[in-house]
């Protein structure tokens, strides 16, 4: 099935990864194919949409940049102990880079927690990654919303008597235009020169 190649990794993880229809049984094996992918693939269905949830400061926020910056968006939850461990700080981290070179981007957190990820609980996880960073959550219904528009599958796996739920989410982080279209996806095995390097492509071409 097409979007299953898009769909949710366990945070848990194993050495298989999947994309372009292609499983590959090594990290190395990956890498090698996503490099010889060219940036900004056309997918052969559509993803990305409008959405409106609210940010860890409580206010409401769509999918649109109000400063109408590239955006990285990623699903997963503020206090994630796997996949979200290294993601969110990555996109931290790539943002930082990209300001360096006078690129604009907003990195983006939608939960697949929101019971765990209150408005007040997401704040200080938010500020800790960056001050840049914007968590959103909403309802079951509006939060629904946004998962059917990127093809979000979330279900519980188990839960850990010592850091609570554990879900099983998305892996891929997404770049939106300003205006919250989507562009491409990143796929979490890039290195981070690669990501940089890609965003910057598309920042050039939303600038030419």
């Amino acid at each position: 099935m097409i979007r299953a190649t898009l769909i949710a990794a366990l945070c848990l993880g194993s050495a298989a990864q999947a994309h372009d229809g292609k499983v590959h049984t090594t990290d190395a094996e990956a890498a090698a194919h996503a490099a010889s992918v060219p940036a900004g693939l056309p997918l052969p269905f559509d993803l990305g949409g409008a959405f409106t949830l609210t940010d860890q400061h409580g206010q409401q926020r769509t999918e649109a940049d109000p400063d109408g910056h590239l955006q990285l968006l990623f699903f997963g939850y503020a206090n994630c102990q796997e996949i979200c461990s290294a993601a969110l700080p990555q996109m931290a981290d790539i943002t930082a880079a990209l300001a360096a070179q006078n690129i604009n981007v907003t990195p983006v957190l939608i939960t697949v927690d929101p019971a765990r990820d209150t408005v007040e609980a997401m704040a200080p996880a938010m500020a800790k990654l960056s001050p840049d960073f914007v968590g959103l959550t909403g309802t079951d219904a509006e939060l629904a919303v946004a998962y059917k528009a990127f093809s979000i599958e979330s279900s519980l796996v188990f839960v850990d008597p010592a850091s609570g739920p554990v879900y099983a989410h998305g892996s891929f982080i997404y770049l939106l235009d300003g205006d919250g279209k989507f562009i491409t996806v990143l796929p979490p095995i890039l290195s981070n020169d690669r990501m940089i390097d890609i965003i910057a492509a598309h920042a050039a071409q939303q600038s030419g």
